[in-house]
């Protein structure tokens, strides 16, 4: 901790209060001014969009080089370069004319390029266009993007699955720090609200170069919503229903940019009932109630850029057990999970003349129980983490960028309830790492090169030999990884990516201390504390088709781990529940995604997108648990505009088909397939002279009878959620 609090004052103390500014107009070739230019600082992911006159202005730069994009759909993208800025700039630029979607800077890799510049694939969605897609939770709509499924329990539980990898194996990070709220867990939720979170971005593979141990399967990289345009204020409120679980989510927020100060404040309010079958049968106790509560504050100037971030959300969640009588409508019933999550974080960026210093800070408290009657907690679980993650950018050589960094985590887990999951533990991470950029013509080659190292230790818990024993571990786990991918353009339509890396995951404390009854998984769990790190090592490739009104996208990859860990059946019994043992093989997954985007001239309103998605788990001859079945998505979406009264209109109905999951694991049976169709319609209508965002979403509006097979309520005989329909309305104060 002395360690970390050495590194934010440095960071603090060498920042200063200097001002500079970049402004300028922005028109096409006709000379006619453009509105709505969106204009991104690649230094400090600084935005702002140009007004009806077509001027943009930047008020608080870092000090020397500035790159700024220039994006506007129908426009050609624009780059510009301005060097050794140290007053006041004007920068006129002349877009030119072509089809050209929007494409966002990546967040999640570190040289934060837009994807037609980046080397590895990064799948980003808007929170707003996964809800415009039907999604009733974050964690829902993250499964709308190809290669991402989840885990579920219910309606309010959901993990995230990557190419097939789930649990520690995918980090989440949410405001710049990885979220650590015991994942280790099948019915361990995600505890995080789409509330304040502006988009999100998927790196599917092992990111281990990037962020060390646990994201070995990839990483969900969660954006926090932008502040104010400078000297702009901004309130707005949302409101949800949810016709199946009589469910309502209300969301207000408000952030103001007076001056290079800025700050921002969200409150969410979530409230659900049982879900329905379609049988028109109620799940018992699969209610819960969400709060949740994001604010920021900021400061930028020349020198130095500053943002803190501090999210509270709490969940109130019932668990759907057998021979449960009903009891109220909407508080959850016994038993329950009441889990709370704190976190607080710190980005801090210092400003050189041609290099710069990145900071992120962060303490995360969460507190888990789970209550079997109103005073009976069963678990009580608090894991306190500090992590750091502080990035140097060398000056640029030429065509070549370079960073170093140290990364680390200081973890402690406690126990307070009767039962215990894992023992008291203590988890210490630190990594070093140098990753490289280098860019020609249309080719960019990144390479980079990491080390780690994870420290367990537990303490000794219970009587040897009796359930609930726990024996004390002091290990260490060390892992040198490497990366390096290509992309170039084959022609001006066609470009690809290859990446080959390596990754690797230490055991977590389930797997090598378990030795008891996990309640949520209603089996008995045995660990093994000489298990080995997991090692993999996977090849990704990506090809892309782009032409004006048509694309197409073929993802495949090969992932082989040393090492992989899981949870196999011993055929035993201890007091009438299955024995379950944690051990280790090799293993493979394989498969990938393939997709299609049609617009069709003249017909640009009209859009059709299909995508195709497979991944395939061996270990041995035998097939991996908890891998998501093939699935085939289509959509087809029109946009338009009725005269002045409604903006940005739109209508899409979705034909989602999920294969039958025919290969499964020795503890898993196999899962039907089937087809959902789900509708979706809104856009701004104008009131007066504002405007109202409003849309409907019917999700399974054929009321389909169906079950995934990464539901954890399949073994019960519990089905999905059946028809769902969804209104939202949303509008600025």
């Amino acid at each position: 901790m002395k360690y970390l609090l050495s590194v934010m004052a440095f960071l603090f103390a060498v920042a200063g209060f200097s001002q500079s500014k970049i402004s300028g107009y922005i028109t096409n070739s006709n000379n006619e001014k453009l509105a709505g230019v969106l204009v991104h600082i690649e230094e400090n992911n600084a935005e702002t969009t140009t007004d009806a006159n077509g001027f943009y202005q930047f008020t608080t730069l870092p000090k020397g080089t500035n790159k700024l994009i220039f994006f506007l759909s129908g426009y050609e993208i624009l780059n510009k370069t301005v060097t050794h800025l140290e007053a006041d700039a004007v920068v006129n630029v002349t877009l030119n004319e072509k089809e050209q979607h929007l494409e966002e800077v990546i967040v999640s890799t570190f040289f934060n390029k837009i994807q037609a510049q980046n080397v590895m694939k990064v799948e980003h969605a808007k929170v707003s266009e996964l809800k415009e897609n039907g999604a009733t939770s974050l964690i829902d709509g993250l499964t709308t993007i190809a290669g991402v499924s989840q885990i579920s329990t219910g309606t309010s539980i959901g993990k995230p699955v990557i190419r097939g990898l789930s649990g520690n194996r995918v980090l989440v990070y949410s405001q710049g720090i990885r979220v650590e709220n015991q994942q280790f867990g099948e019915e361990h939720g995600l505890g995080v609200n789409s509330a304040g979170v502006e988009s999100v971005e998927v790196i599917k593979g092992p990111a281990s170069l990037l962020y060390g141990s646990d994201a070995l399967g990839g990483v969900i990289y969660l954006n926090p919503e932008k502040y104010a345009s400078y000297q702009e204020k901004e309130t707005s409120f949302e409101q949800q229903y949810f016709s199946n679980t009589q469910g309502t989510a209300t969301t207000f927020g408000f952030k103001a940019s007076p001056s290079n100060f800025k700050f921002l404040i969200r409150g969410n309010y979530t409230s659900h009932a049982d879900y329905k079958v379609p049988s028109g049968e109620r799940i018992i106790n699969t209610r819960f109630i969400e709060n949740d509560l994001k604010m920021g504050i900021g400061y930028a100037n020349t020198k130095m850029a500053t943002d803190f971030r501090y999210n509270f959300n709490q969940l109130d969640l019932g668990l759907p057990e057998e021979d449960l009588e009903n009891s109220g409508f909407r508080n959850p019933m016994f038993p329950k999970q009441d889990v709370a999550n704190h976190a607080l974080s710190l980005n801090q960026k210092v400003y050189f003349k041609n290099s710069k210093i990145e900071g992120d800070f962060g303490y995360t408290l969460n507190n888990r129980k789970e209550l079997e009657e109103a005073d009976e907690i069963a678990l009580s679980m608090k894991l306190q983490t500090a992590s750091y993650n502080v990035k140097y950018f060398l000056p640029k050589f030429i065509r070549l960028e370079a960073i170093v960094g140290i990364q680390g985590i200081d973890q402690t887990n406690t126990n307070f309830g009767e039962e215990l999951l894992i023992p008291d533990a203590n988890v210490k991470d630190f990594g070093t790492f140098l990753t490289t950029n280098y860019a020609w013509n249309s080719n960019v080659l990144q390479a980079g090169i990491r080390y780690d190292n994870r420290k367990i230790s537990t303490q000794t818990h219970g009587i040897e030999g009796e359930e609930g024993y726990f024996e004390a571990i002091d290990k260490q786990f060390d892992s040198f990884n490497a990366s390096v991918g290509y992309k170039t353009d084959l022609s001006e339509s066609i470009n690809s990516r290859l990446n080959i890396a390596s990754g690797f995951r230490a055991p977590n404390l389930s797997e090598l201390t378990s030795n008891g009854v996990h309640e949520g998984s209603n089996r008995y769990e045995i660990g093994d504390s000489s298990l080995k790190n997991e090692q993999n090592f996977q090849v990704d490739l990506n090809l892309e088709y782009k032409s004006q009104h048509f694309e197409i996208f073929v993802n495949g990859f090969y992932n082989h781990i040393n090492n992989y860990i899981y949870i196999t059946p011993t055929g035993a019994e201890i007091d009438g529940n299955d024995v379950y043992n944690y051990i280790q093989n090799n293993a493979s997954l394989f498969g990938g995604e393939a997709g299609i985007h049609f617009h069709p001239h003249p017909f640009d309103w009209l859009h059709f997108t299909s995508s195709f998605e497979n991944v395939t788990g061996k270990q041995g001859d035998n097939n991996l648990p908890l891998i998501p079945a093939n699935q085939w998505k289509n959509n087809i979406r029109t946009e338009f505009t009725l005269k002045d009264w409604l903006q940005k209109g739109y209508a899409s109905v979705f034909f989602n088909y999920t294969f039958a999951q025919n290969n499964f694991s020795t503890f898993e049976t196999k899962t039907n397939d089937y087809l959902l169709v789900n509708l979706a319609i809104g856009g701004k209508i104008k009131i007066g002279k504002n405007y109202l965002n409003a849309s409907v979403n019917g999700n399974n509006l054929l009321n389909k009878t169906y079950v995934n097979h990464l539901s954890r309520l399949k073994t019960d005989g519990i089905y999905n959620i059946g028809r769902n329909i969804i209104g939202t309305i949303s509008f600025d104060l």
